[in-house]
């Protein structure tokens, strides 16, 4: 694969670093029947390192992806610059070639020497510290390795893990980049270069399900003209018994989401985008979630309403790992998301 080896020698694309893998819609997917047929689409992905003359707009649309509502508040160019600036560590995916655009990517920056370098980076740093403050764990634990190397240069410090990739894409492309960022870091030390890291900080996001403005809308409308149905004459009553039928099922799928409703109190059940996170997470040292300080309304919820009764809420994730744990996450996930 078009990955730099040891020694930082160019290589040519190759079969060998391909990984093809089949998707489309089959008795298992939530959306068929038993009687539909099976349509397997063979998709090969290509791993490319950082590559600044093709990745620039791809790379940007990911990031502002993986900070959702609180994109705009970042120079995601800068951001997407800095990756950039850097090809020999990190990874993109590709669908169709080297000059096309990532579907996919993951990375690591020095985020002691970059918060003095990079004005965007030191924003994204600040943002982050802040919103630990509400897992006191994590935020003294990200200070501790913030301060162990003052100038970005000293080993200890923190290197920040960002990565993301297009929806749908299988969780089975994640275990290769992570052990290629392994190697590409061990090859830096050899190098001499800044990733000489005491622990990781990897940025995801999850989501919690959210009972639907739509479905409450719908609830009060037509408990409404239940209402209203009543007050007619006596004429009308049949009719009006008629009516309070579905206003009746809908009051139950009401209280469903009253009860839902309380068990998310403090957040509710947190769902992963990420399925590897729950893996990782296993292994944090720290981890935590938070809001996004623009956090959408009800409708943005309801826009992706993938669930028959419930909205998506997205919400911010960090999970902090020891240096040490790395090796053994990117093992765990090879064993837990193997290609097929």
């Amino acid at each position: 694969m078009p990955k730099r080896k040891h020694g930082k020698e160019a290589t040519e694309p190759t079969s060998d670093g391909d990984v093809e893998m089949k998707t489309g819609s089959g008795p298992n997917d939530s959306d068929s029947g038993p009687d539909e047929d099976f349509t397997e689409v063979p998709v090969s992905f290509e791993w490319f390192d950082p590559q600044p003359a093709h990745d620039f707009h791809g790379l940007r649309v990911l990031l502002r992806q993986l900070f959702d509502a609180d994109s705009s508040l970042f120079d995601l160019s800068s951001l997407t610059d800095l990756i950039l600036s850097q090809p020999l560590v990190g990874t993109t995916i590709k669908l169709d070639g080297n000059e096309s655009d990532p579907v996919a990517f993951l990375t690591v920056l020095n985020a002691n020497l970059h918060s003095i370098s990079s004005p965007a980076f030191k924003t994204l740093i600040d943002y982050l510290l802040e919103k630990s403050k509400t897992t006191p764990e994590l935020h003294d634990a990200i200070h501790k390795y913030l301060a162990a190397s003052s100038d970005g240069i000293k080993p200890g410090g923190l290197g920040l893990i960002l990565t993301e990739r297009l929806i749908n894409l299988p969780t089975e492309i994640v275990p290769p980049m992570y052990k290629m960022i392994l190697e590409e870091i061990q090859w830096a030390l050899e190098d001499k270069e800044p990733y000489d890291f005491g622990a990781f900080l990897i940025v995801s996001k999850t989501y919690t399900e959210i009972p639907s403005q739509l479905d409450a809308d719908e609830n009060a409308d037509e408990n409404a003209a239940s209402d209203e149905e009543l007050e007619r004459p006596k004429a009308k009553k049949f009719k009006s018994r008629m009516r309070q039928i579905p206003a009746t099922l809908n009051k139950s799928k009401k209280e469903k989401g009253k009860e839902r409703g309380k068990g998310m109190a403090g957040g509710g059940e947190v769902n992963f985008f990420h399925p590897e996170d729950e893996v990782i997470q296993k292994y944090a040292l720290a981890h935590g979630g938070f809001k996004y300080t623009k956090e959408k309304d009800q409708g943005a919820a309801d826009s992706k309403r993938t669930f028959s009764d419930y909205g998506i809420l997205p919400a911010g994730s960090m999970i902090l790992l020891e240096r040490s744990k790395l090796p053994k996450v990117a093992k765990r996930l090879e064993e837990e998301f193997k290609p097929f």
